[in-house]
């Protein structure tokens, strides 16, 4: 009700000085119709569904707009100084918006980049560039113990729960996934009636609090989960280990944003703030973590299992895949996810320090399974700040073979990173429980720009034909220089270390012997 209010008195004004322009004097008409223009603007702004921000503030989100088009510059200070943290570079935020609006994205006068600039990265062209695909590969999920496999896009919705997004954001996400024909992980939150009712493929994420399969006193609920896993839409499941934006640490979700619905969805207190644990119950070694990914698979009726994780200590990773090598089961995926990934509630010094960024986790990960012989049978995913196509064939030549979006999806349906996530009061309605706010974001428009984004972001791996390959298969680390000095460029081959099938069961190489020989499948140890 407060954001209609102006326009209330906005309207009364513009009455009264019409009356008074016929009653008493036409110069009140002065006054009269630019009050009444202003009304007509203010009136449009509530009822169209293209800016989510001018329906939240109707007139006066104009001023922004206003910025934008005056100058770019005022355009990018409005917003870094103002609005973002940590955020996009500008060139990033504007291919995701244009993305999503189905515009082209190119800019005039070539790059901006520093390009000797150590730590800057390039993929390298080929001479003997290939056609580009016309269709978008798929990655199939599913082990040998999976009895009912899944065929994965290239670029879904990462992990984003109900609670912490609003209804109407997670039907558009879903909605846009199933469009797209795209998979859109749940997030922690629970399994709602907004994932489930647009019938987009969903990967169901657990996580150390077990929303939607708990029981009364926290613990893992086998009952409600294998129910809620039978859905047809659920098509994988993950257990969430940590997330990028705060490893080690639970999620959590302020009191405010605890609704009714939230409480039931999440099986938790009405409007106390839920802090999810640090730690799972269901397991305390690697073995029992193997274990009991095993028994989540069977619980779900054979479909794909997997965990999610931002990779520390390279010593306990090895130590899991000791214990899948004994159980002689591993799950059939596992998401990486970068210490860059973003978050709407978290201490600063873990986002700052905890955790490595995704390029290395994924080496890690990649590397790990290749080396214990379990790479074949074990697809890996990626999530943190992948937004465009040069992100994506980056992720799948550190060792990804498919990747996951949540800041750009948000970008996609009208997310303008005013960090305000955790206070309920989202300008733009994406991350808000106050339904007046959230009716800003129109489901129909939005769930457009998601499909759209998503179509454009995977057509853009145009790039890897450009580089001379024609599926994701064939990129190798040579394929991505670093400049490491303003003086050298190196290779992702010359500059890391790549094991071969096999190699820590023949023989580990020196720099992983060490760690390889102290991991132990029975406890976890950094």
């Amino acid at each position: 009700m407060s954001k209609i209010l102006p326009v209330v008195l906005l309207g009364v004004l513009a009455a009264t000085a019409a009356v008074a322009a016929v009653l008493l004097s036409p110069r009140w008409w002065a006054a009269a119709v630019p009050l009444l223009l202003l009304l007509a603007v203010a009136v449009h702004d509530l009822v169209q569904r293209r800016h989510s921000l001018l329906r939240t503030y109707p007139l006066l989100g104009h001023l922004r707009f206003a910025l934008e088009a005056l100058r770019p510059e005022l355009q990018q200070y409005f917003i870094e100084r103002n609005f973002d943290g940590r955020p996009f570079d500008r060139d990033t935020r504007s291919i995701v918006y244009e993305r999503a609006k189905g515009t082209d994205a190119e800019e005039p006068f070539g790059t901006e980049r520093d390009l000797y600039l150590p730590g800057s990265e390039y993929l390298t062209p080929s001479m003997a560039p290939r056609p580009v695909r016309t269709e978008a590969p798929r990655v199939a999920i599913g082990g040998p113990d999976c009895t009912r496999p899944y065929d994965m896009a290239l670029l879904n919705v990462s992990a984003m729960s109900f609670g912490s997004l609003s209804a109407n954001a997670v039907l558009a996400l879903n909605t846009g996934a199933r469009r797209g024909g795209f998979a859109h992980d749940t997030g922690e939150g629970g399994l709602s009636e907004y994932h489930l009712r647009p019938g987009g493929d969903l990967v169901w994420e657990i996580g150390t609090g077990y929303f939607g399969c708990r029981t009364d006193d926290g613990d893992f609920d086998p009952r409600q989960f294998a129910e809620k896993a039978a859905h047809e839409q659920v098509k994988c499941v993950s257990l969430k280990i940590s997330q990028g934006a705060k490893p080690g640490i639970g999620g959590v979700l302020p009191g405010p944003k605890v609704t009714a619905e939230i409480a039931r969805v999440r099986g938790v207190p009405q409007g106390e703030t839920v802090i999810s644990p640090p730690y799972h119950r269901v397991y305390s070694t690697p073995r029992e973590l193997v274990r009991f990914l095993a028994r989540m698979r069977e619980l779900a009726g054979g479909k794909p299992v997997g965990f999610k994780l931002c990779v520390g200590s390279r010593r306990e990773f090895l130590a899991v895949c000791k214990a899948m090598l004994e159980e002689g089961t591993a799950p059939d995926f596992i998401v990486v996810d970068g210490a860059e990934g973003g978050t709407g509630a978290a201490p600063l010094e873990f986002a700052d320090n905890v955790g490595l960024p995704l390029g290395e986790g994924l080496m890690t990960v990649h590397n790990a399974l290749v080396g214990a012989g379990l790479r074949d049978r074990v697809r890996v995913g990626a999530g943190g700040k992948v937004a465009t196509g040069s992100d994506l064939v980056k992720r799948l030549l550190q060792g990804a073979d498919y990747t996951n979006a949540a800041r750009a999806m948000m970008f996609a349906i009208g997310c303008i990173q005013a960090q305000r996530c955790h206070t309920n009061t989202c300008p733009v309605g994406v991350a808000t429980q106050d339904e007046l706010r959230a009716r800003a974001v129109d489901v129909g428009d939005k769930s457009q720009r998601v499909e759209r984004y998503q179509e454009a972001t995977v057509k853009s791996l145009r790039i890897m034909a450009a580089m001379g390959v024609d599926d994701p298969s064939g990129l190798r680390p040579h394929q991505l220089l670093q400049r490491v000095d303003p003086h050298t460029v190196r290779s992702y081959a010359q500059i890391h270390t790549w094991l071969t099938p096999g190699q820590l069961l023949a023989s580990a190489p020196e720099g992983w012997a060490s760690d390889w020989e102290a991991a132990d499948p029975d406890r976890f140890s950094a």
